[in-house]
């Protein structure tokens, strides 16, 4: 079906010369940095908590979650922002200054003694940091959550924005983006727990959190200088007033009968034009009651036959009716995810605490040894590795099988991440049960700052898995999540990923909080304790086990009758019209 174009205006034409691959280094750049302050910060902040700040290992461990927690639920203020009012450039560029103002905070507390309490002396207890200097902390961590939050969900979909989906040739790199980002994501965090962690074990705490400041200011300028280039889309109206209004009209027609014909419910293109560039949504049966908020009333005949535009809150159109059942469709999905990262929260608390204790020499020779918050690079390297052969060889592979250009479809392809999750945790457990072992056969378990004589090497292959299950978890959510959310609500979808991590942060913290409470003994012991020698840590693992296998099972049926989003996509022709092409 053809439809009439409106002749383009040169703006409109210069707007579609803007973007491509060639703003990708600028907007990476950022996304680069923002890792590298949030990882240089939280791969280590551990140690940072218990060693200078001496607080408890359990209320550490709480803290770190919920900070990510929080940096995990900030992102859909700014989506709201982003999609509504001013835009993702404007949000992504006025949220790395707060992220900035945020890690020179916490640079300046890490360096100044002022900061900290009294180091420990002799066998004196070890006096934790006062309230006002908890208070210092907890400000630079909230401005960095602010920071993340504008970030976060607006750069991927800013990034994907660059790729003109009405371009056949622009729009087969959409599916890479994702894995390119995640890659040059990959590769910021792997400099972080290295590099970084070196740093703060080695030389401080004020270099070691001063460079990803000096490297946040880098991507704040480096983003601002690609700002003649970026292809910036305005916002097209609060996403959240739109879906409220399908919800509303529905209620209200809710004693209408429903039509038999859904070709007689309301369709308005003007109307829907700037939150449907690429295409339009069509009618799907499932969910019928919204349906109703599109039926044609005498009234909304009348308003119409005026010349008025139609009141939204009393009749809406298919494509907006179809926005909001996208949204619920997805819901099932997108809580499938919470237990992965609950999974993966583990690493940087009771995993790095576990390598703390064992030996971390790279050869019972070597007189290097592994910091304990750098063997998350063991993830990462997974990750990495796992990105580029899927990429390069699954891809390819799975393309004569399936016919996707995609290789697998993003649904298969978190199912196969979960798998690995479940996986990990259960080696994790083991690994623990062998750590206390080795402790005990050296009768040291009582001693928990001695290095048990067994190779931190143990914990490579938790780590790694981790690392496979978030190259398949992660890279597909956002896929998933970018696909099949509306199109003016990109941003929104984005903040559905990190809300996922901040979901599975915040369960963290109560899984924890649970076990440590419910699992003391009359003569104080702990599944948890402070000296993990005497505690019972497997147990964690395996219960967090048990819930990804249930989660699996539960994400299976999700995907097994799942809909996708249907749409008639909108594609340019060379002379310069608009084909409208059915796809699913």
């Amino acid at each position: 079906m053809e439809v009439r174009g409106q002749e383009r205006s040169p703006s409109l034409h210069d707007e579609r010369r803007k973007g491509g691959l060639k703003t990708l280094p600028f907007i990476f750049a950022n996304e680069v940095s923002e890792k590298l302050a949030v990882v240089g910060f939280s791969a280590n902040m551990i140690t940072y908590l218990t060693q200078q700040l001496h607080m408890p290992l359990t209320k550490a461990a709480n803290t770190l979650t919920n900070f990510s927690g929080t940096a995990s639920l900030t992102p859909l203020l700014g989506a709201f922002l982003a999609d509504a009012f001013v835009g993702r450039f404007w949000t992504i560029a006025v949220a790395s200054i707060f992220y900035q103002i945020g890690m020179i905070t916490l640079t300046i507390s890490a360096a100044l003694p002022l900061f900290r309490p009294p180091q420990c002396t002799g066998d004196r207890n070890c006096e934790e940091a006062s309230a006002w200097q908890l208070a210092v902390l907890y400000v630079a961590m909230l401005l960095n959550a602010i920071g993340a939050g504008g970030i976060r969900p607006c750069v991927v979909a800013f990034g994907a924005d660059q790729f003109d989906e009405s371009d056949p040739k622009e729009k087969t790199k959409t599916w890479r983006f994702f894995n390119w980002y995640y890659f040059c994501m990959g590769l910021s965090i792997l400099l972080a727990v290295t590099v970084i962690v070196y740093i703060q074990d080695n030389v401080g705490w004020g270099w070691g959190l001063g460079v990803p400041t000096i490297a946040m200011g880098i991507s704040v300028v480096s983003f601002a200088a690609g700002y003649p280039m970026y292809r910036r889309l305005e916002p097209s109206g609060s996403p959240f007033t739109r879906l409220a209004q399908v919800a509303v009209a529905a209620v209200r027609k809710r004693k209408v009968a429903m039509v038999a014909d859904p070709s007689c419910l309301y369709e308005n293109d003007d109307m829907d034009a700037p939150i449907s560039l690429s295409g339009k949504l069509v009618h799907t049966k499932q969910l019928s009651f919204l349906d109703k908020a599109a039926i044609v009333t005498a009234d909304d005949q009348a308003t119409e036959n005026s010349g008025s535009r139609p009141n939204p809150w009393f009749l809406s159109t298919v494509h907006r009716v179809e926005e909001l059942k996208s949204v619920i469709r997805m819901a099932p999905i997108w809580a499938a995810g919470i237990l992965v990262i609950t999974a993966f929260a583990q690493q940087n608390t009771f995993s790095l605490q576990q390598a703390r204790t064992m030996d971390r020499r790279l050869s019972p020779r070597s007189a290097f040894s592994i910091p304990p918050g750098s063997m998350t690079v063991f993830t990462m390297l997974a990750m990495l590795l796992t990105i580029s052969l899927y990429d390069r060889a699954l891809v390819p592979l799975a393309r004569r099988f399936t016919g996707l250009h995609r290789g697998i479809s993003f649904l298969h392809r978190m199912g196969v991440g979960f798998a690995f999750s479940a996986v990990a945790t259960l080696v994790a457990g083991f690994v623990e049960v062998r750590r206390k072992r080795a402790a005990a056969s050296h009768g040291l378990l009582d001693d928990s700052a001695a290095t048990i004589p067994i190779s931190a090497f143990w914990l490579v292959p938790q780590y790694a898995l981790n690392g496979i299950a978030e190259a398949f978890t992660s890279v597909g959510h956002l896929e998933f999540f970018y696909d099949q959310a509306p199109e003016s609500m990109r941003s929104t979808a984005t903040a559905l990923f990190w809300m996922s991590i901040s979901a599975g942060s915040y369960f963290s913290t109560l899984l924890v909080s649970t076990v440590h409470r419910y699992s003391a003994g009359e003569d104080g012991s702990n599944w948890l304790p402070d000296n993990l020698n005497r505690g019972r840590l497997e147990y964690l693992y395996w219960i967090i086990t048990f819930l990804q296998v249930l989660n699996l099972l539960y994400y299976m049926i999700c995907a097994k009758y799942y809909t996708f989003k249907p749409i008639q996509s909108r594609q340019r022709t060379d002379e310069g019209a608009v084909e409208l092409n059915n796809k699913v």
